[in-house]
């Protein structure tokens, strides 16, 4: 037992060390998922509408990890590389003035087709394609786009599907074993096929075969690496620079290099294992414990 002095020094501690961690793990929900409710309370039991996954699956282990937001940022790198989906993002995108709003929706999108009923992951899909709609032109080589088009569908979820599976593997709680990780794949290919997406890979080895099968449509234009600076450059709140300065280089380490290279993204390879990933994984762990903390607060 401390003595009464430093009991009470220990008490105020864990005190001001429970409000910091409350402060954080809200500020950090806010700034990902925006002020919505989260789609479920994910610390009681199950009840009803399992929505399309349930908690057994591995998508459920996968999302709910905290590399997801590793993975989120390497996701949208990699969905530079197309031209005609950057061009969509140009020119109907905001990003430069709201840059949380992509990030916002979506989150908000992963969570409800994740953890929401079947109910809320059909009325996000709706929504993704309605405003889908709007989003047609014609890219900086005169080509047409649209983001319905169904083989660009199915090249933004390959790529997130890429970027979630290879940010958990490195950075995640645990590490899927190979079985484990064909059954995310698997699970995963139903959001394409709802969202109406022509092709979906079942396997690791299909999504390796995809992702090589698309790589000759693959170039980063001009539009691409201004993105993709402003990316590793963006202007957020104060309270999330640091934890990006994290986040951003160790989605970087994740690109294949002919990407990184052709974004002209710079990554010094004996910093990647030695200083990067290390702190990324202190990272993940701190914003975990953060986001646990408002979870157990809520649940009280």
């Amino acid at each position: 037992n401390l003595p009464p002095g430093l009991t009470a020094i220990a008490e105020a501690i864990g005190s001001a060390l429970g409000d910091v961690r409350l402060r954080l793990g809200r500020e950090l929900r806010t700034l990902i998922s925006g002020d919505n409710p989260p789609v479920r309370d994910l610390t009681k039991p199950l009840e009803g509408d399992p929505g399309l996954f349930g908690p057994d699956s591995v998508t459920w282990r996968v999302h709910s990890d905290g590399s997801m937001l590793i993975g989120g940022l390497r996701a949208l790198l990699v969905q530079l590389m197309h031209t005609l989906a950057m061009a969509g993002v140009a020119e109907h995108s905001d990003y430069r003035r709201h840059p949380l709003d992509r990030l916002s929706a979506t989150s908000q999108f992963v969570a409800a087709t994740t953890f929401g009923t079947n109910e809320q992951a059909t009325a996000a899909i709706e929504m993704v394609t309605r405003v889908h709609q709007r989003v047609v032109g014609l890219a900086p080589d005169g080509r047409e786009y649209s983001a319905n088009d169904p083989h660009l569908l199915s090249w933004v979820h390959h790529a997130e599907v890429d970027s979630f599976l290879r940010s958990y593997q490195r950075y995640g709680a645990t590490t899927l074993t190979s079985a484990e990780a064909d059954r995310y794949v698997d699970e995963m290919a139903i959001i394409n096929d709802r969202l109406g997406g022509n092709e979906s890979a079942h396997s690791v080895a299909e999504l390796d075969q995809w992702m090589q099968k698309i790589r000759p449509e693959l170039e980063a234009g001009q539009q691409a690496r201004d993105a993709a600076r402003w990316l590793m450059l963006a202007p957020l709140p104060l309270a999330a620079r640091a934890a990006y300065g994290v986040i951003a280089p160790a989605a970087v380490g994740m690109l294949p290099t002919w990407m990184r290279e052709d974004l002209k993204l710079p990554l010094v390879p004996a910093l990647d294992p030695l200083i990067v990933q290390p702190a990324a994984r202190a990272l993940i762990r701190t914003l975990t414990w953060a986001i646990e903390g408002v979870i157990e607060a809520e649940a009280a």
